[in-house]
């Protein structure tokens, strides 16, 4: 029976010194980036973890561990690309995602529409499948105190039925 999916993801990472922040796979100039082994981005590890939740595979520390030394500086849009490849092999299409980056600072809405392509282009939607908001915790908690970002996600997949046992 083909069926359709929601998957949620969060994210959150501190600032670090040093670092090029990057949010939906593109750099964007502020005086810190974000601690992480990969490259830190929450936007897409959460659009990650969204879309593995709506498929029941887990979550992105299990596909691309933080032990393994060759995702050290990986791009999260490469992530992005072998979670869609993940999903195609299983009968899985997305259909859209809608997120939310929450942070004090940068301002997210210059940079909305080339991470819509961004992420878009690793996942093969249109940009217009693609939500992107920005919110501020008007100075509450750490995220408020900008000690870092944080992101939440929601995937909606569809799969169609296959007749092999075991399938979803």
């Amino acid at each position: 029976m083909a069926g359709t999916r929601v998957g949620f993801g969060f994210d959150a990472h501190r600032f670090a010194a040093d670092r090029q922040l990057v949010l939906g796979g593109v750099p964007i100039d502020h005086p810190f980036g974000l601690e992480g082994h990969s490259d830190a981005d929450v936007l897409s590890h959460a659009v990650a973890d969204a879309l593995l939740g709506a498929a029941s595979l887990g979550d992105l520390g299990q596909h691309f561990p933080a032990s393994e030394e060759r995702w050290r500086g990986a791009s999260s849009l490469l992530f992005l690309e072998k979670i869609r490849e993940i999903l195609n092999e299983d009968d899985f299409e997305v259909v859209n995602i809608d997120c939310t980056v929450v942070a004090e600072a940068p301002k997210l809405l210059p940079h909305v529409p080339e991470i819509r392509r961004r992420i878009g282009l690793a996942l093969g939607l249109e940009p217009s499948r693609i939500g992107v908001k920005g919110k501020t915790c008007e100075g509450l908690g750490a995220i408020g105190r900008q000690e870092g970002i944080a992101a939440y996600a929601v995937a909606l997949i569809e799969w169609s039925a296959r007749t092999e046992e075991g399938s979803p």
